[in-house]
């Protein structure tokens, strides 16, 4: 059974910063474009970055040059590194597994920024 699992979340004030981890196991790591999305109330949910076994990275606009994503693949983890946080980062976010045949999700954290 493939489990993603989340960490890293919580309150931040604007400008801050804070570190997403998420966890994989029940799969073969290298097969999967690992990635971050987000959803905010009232919001459909949006890429936020995706990273590939290689370190091919992919970011939304709104997150370049403040978001880094990462992954470990001999731990089978990705991470999020989040800088200058804004209030309008504020939402749940998820890690995903994702190749041609499966796409798995994990149960979110919450990120808020508010001062």
């Amino acid at each position: 059974q493939v489990q993603l699992v989340e960490s890293g979340g919580g309150l931040v004030q604007p400008g801050g910063s804070l570190r997403l981890s998420c966890a994989v196991s029940g799969t073969v790591c290298r097969l999967y474009i690992m990635g971050w999305y987000r959803q905010a109330p009232g919001k459909q949910r949006e890429l936020v970055a995706t990273v590939t076994y290689g370190g091919s990275t992919n970011y939304a606009e709104s997150v370049k040059g403040r978001f880094t994503i990462s992954r470990d693949n001999a731990k089978c983890t990705v991470y999020l590194q989040m800088n200058n946080l804004r209030p309008e980062d504020t939402a749940v976010y998820h890690c995903n597994a994702d190749r041609a045949l499966a796409t798995y999700w994990g149960q979110g954290t919450q990120v808020t920024v508010s001062s």
